[in-house]
């Protein structure tokens, strides 16, 4: 017996997918560990959070995810503030281009919460088990089981037993840095601006979170030089601290007033990846199938990108086609390769280009940014850009 479509994975891109493929009326099934999120605590809030384009959260809304999250553990991103390493800045605000909002900061836990109830509700088989080969379109599990399979979807992350074992190449290159993200309290409010920071020691971000009970919070995406990051990992926690809070004063020169820790400091290296997407009766999607570097914040759109193509693709596939049929999924892969190819040009060649300490780039880098703050045209073009339209 074949089990249709298996989605190996049970991330926020692996659920999408399924739930995606599911409305488009395809026989599709989970192959993942049970997911067990943790209820939502009052003041404390997930350490990873996402950026959502519009696009990213139309999806959403279309899946029947989006207003089942709690309105208030999300945050409106109404602009951005760019700053360079000298004299340039860009500053962006949704009403440029006619947007009530630039993006949507959410909780990964929040979101994978909704999706794998949506996803049970929606009477679609889960597989409390894990991929670990494949084989003539044949899914083996950690257990044991032999699952066939007309399509095998690759969502399992960035170290993707199913890309392994279906012999999809990968391309990686690591950046030898680190993106250490914490929350923060904050002295002074946000105002729904999301702010990032190039500067000698990596790339930060702050971005807007709700409120709580002792006032207003950011996330911090601080992308740093991996020996300065192993170094601030290592110290003791109130040191540790300390060493944050006196960075953040540096670099953002008091733009939120003193900016405190309120959650531990996580780290994770960061990689510009690029898998071969497809084989027969094979699609990779998200984290399997790319990585970007997050000084956009755009890996999870990305991957819901991936996730909505690939079920639109399969679903208007000619009725004597399999769901794996090679035809079919090279369309999935030359729909995704040129906005995949965009922004891993965009977000590869702003790294090169801030990592430069070379006067004439660090003079373009700021006098570029400069010249696009003055055109509202331009502005208006990479938000749409940003948007996904």
């Amino acid at each position: 017996m074949s089990h249709g479509i298996l989605v190996c994975g049970a991330g926020i891109v692996g659920l999408a997918t399924a739930l995606a493929l599911a409305r488009q009326k395809q026989r599709v099934t989970v192959l993942a560990p049970a997911v067990a999120v943790p209820a939502a605590q009052p003041d404390r809030y997930h350490p990873r959070v996402y950026a959502l384009s519009p696009a990213s959260q139309r999806f959403l809304a279309h899946l029947g995810i989006w207003d089942a999250l709690p309105a208030a553990r999300i945050a409106a991103v109404d602009a951005m503030e760019i700053h360079g390493d000298a004299d340039g800045s860009v500053t962006l605000n949704a009403w440029q281009a006619a947007k009530p909002h630039l993006a949507w900061i959410v909780e990964a836990a929040e979101v994978e919460r909704v999706l794998a109830q949506a996803v049970r509700l929606s009477g679609i088989p889960w597989i409390a088990d894990r991929c670990v080969g494949f084989e003539h379109g044949v899914v083996l599990t950690e257990n044991g089981a032999q699952l066939r399979t007309d399509l095998a979807v690759g969502a399992d992350g960035a170290g993707s037993p199913l890309r392994a074992a279906a012999g999809l190449v990968q391309r990686s290159a690591p950046y030898d840095a680190v993106g250490l993200v914490t929350h923060l309290d904050a002295a002074l409010p946000h105002r729904g601006t999301a702010m990032q920071w190039f500067h000698d020691e990596g790339v930060l971000a702050l971005l807007p979170l709700p409120d709580t009970s002792r006032g207003p919070q950011v996330s911090m995406v601080w992308s740093a030089p991996a020996r300065r990051a192993q170094a601030v990992q290592a110290l003791p926690a109130d040191a540790q601290a300390e060493a944050v809070r006196a960075h953040l004063a540096a670099v953002t020169q008091g733009r939120l007033g003193d900016l405190r820790m309120n959650i531990g400091l996580h780290g994770f290296p960061l990689f510009l990846e690029q898998a071969q997407m497809v084989a027969a009766g094979v699609a990779l999607a998200g984290d399997a199938a790319h990585r970007v570097h997050p000084l956009a914040g755009q890996g999870l759109n990305l991957g819901l990108g991936d996730a909505e193509t690939l079920a639109t693709i399969v679903a208007r596939r000619e009725p004597y086609r399999g769901a794996g049929d090679l035809r079919v999924l090279r369309r999935y892969q030359r729909a995704r390769a040129e906005p995949l190819l965009a922004m891993r040009l965009a977000t590869d060649g702003l790294h090169r280009l801030f990592a430069s300490h070379a006067a004439p780039a660090a003079w373009l880098r700021n006098a570029g940014m400069r010249w696009m703050d003055a055109l509202p045209l331009f502005k208006r073009l990479l938000i749409e850009q940003a948007s996904g339209g």
